[in-house]
């Protein structure tokens, strides 16, 4: 069985954790930010993570990561 290989979309987009949680970055924080409030984009800052139902699939995606 030859290796899987990993799909670079996902591998750029999620990171997996110590514990197995897929982290990911929030969303809406590229542009049109002027009209966004200071505490809105410092909260986008922040990790975001996956639920589990969808990490399952995730984890298909990026095996070796």
């Amino acid at each position: 069985m030859p290796k899987m290989k990993t799909k670079r979309g996902a591998a750029k987009r999620f990171s997996l954790t110590k514990s197995g949680k897929v982290k990911r970055g929030k969303a809406y924080r590229s542009h049109i930010l002027t009209k966004k409030s200071t505490k809105r984009k410092r909260n986008l800052r922040k990790t975001g993570y996956v639920n589990a139902a969808e990490a399952k699939n995730i984890k298909q995606l990026i095996p070796y990561k």
